[in-house]
């Protein structure tokens, strides 16, 4: 069984999300393919690729800020470009979070999330789904317990050494990335049912878990910080959920023949 700790384990192997080399090309997005309802396989696998980066790059913006990591691994123009080819509404909001980043020191970021996130006192932000989703605003609810059964349904468990709660905003995201990079590889590998149970759970998982209370948790962010990049975040993830068209993936999907390798 693989486990969960900050970032899924083990962890995926990376990919090209096509987006470097010159190959990011404007005015030829998956996003309006997507639209049209004309993706070929390959794009729908490069759609899906950089959908689950997204993921990936968001949920590392919701830990101990590192602005020198962040910077280094050049995070926020990674996720703009991603953003671009795939959520170009809230491409504008992960620009706005690299100005805002060089405005603060570490020492700020870091008091700024303790203040949101972590505690000691009361948190401003609380990061866990229980929170919002369970009667009594409470953590480890019940929902929290079903979190952890779609995590182990899909193989994962909890790693001893990670100290958060399996419904924290970081894993919920990470745990996306998780099924989309379980879906791109069973799309590179023709196995189309395969692809679809992942992108069927996938949509289960957000619409019962992340899209009812993220954007309660995201008001609760902006209401309670004047800090520009936790602002910026806040906007730019409730932005990147709030589209729904990723459905639209199934039905792609279930009309493709398999992969015919050149």
């Amino acid at each position: 069984m693989s486990t969960i700790s900050g970032a899924l384990r083990p962890s995926p192997k990376r990919h090209n999300s096509g987006l470097t080399e010159g190959s990011f090309i404007d005015g030829a997005l998956p996003y309006s393919l997507l639209e049209s309802g004309k993706m070929e396989i390959r794009e729908i696998i490069l759609y899906e690729r950089r959908r689950g980066d997204c993921y990936k790059l968001l949920s590392a913006c919701f830990y101990l800020p590192q602005k020198i990591l962040y910077l280094e691994e050049d995070l926020f123009q990674n996720l703009t470009m991603l953003l671009k080819s795939i959520r170009p509404e809230a491409a504008i909001f992960s620009v706005e979070m690299e100005k805002a980043i060089h405005k603060y020191s570490d020492e700020s970021l870091a008091i700024e999330h303790a203040k949101l996130f972590v505690g000691p006192f009361e948190l401003k932000a609380p990061p866990y789904g229980s929170i919002y989703l369970d009667q009594g605003r409470r953590v480890m609810g019940d929902s929290t317990l079903e979190v952890r059964k779609m995590f182990e349904e899909a193989g994962l468990s909890m790693d001893e050494r990670f100290k958060e709660l399996p419904d924290h905003i970081s894993v919920e995201l990470e745990f996306m990335y998780y099924l989309i990079h379980q879906e791109v590889e069973a799309l590179e590998n023709s196995e189309m049912d395969r692809a679809l149970t992942f992108k069927e759970t996938q949509e289960t998982f957000l619409n019962r878990f992340l899209r009812p209370w993220v954007p309660l948790f995201c008001a609760k962010m902006k209401e309670s910080t004047e800090n520009e990049f936790y602002n910026a975040l806040a906007d730019c993830v409730l932005s990147f959920l709030n589209h729904s068209e990723d459905g639209n993936i199934s039905d792609l999907i279930i009309g493709e023949k398999p992969l015919v390798r050149e």
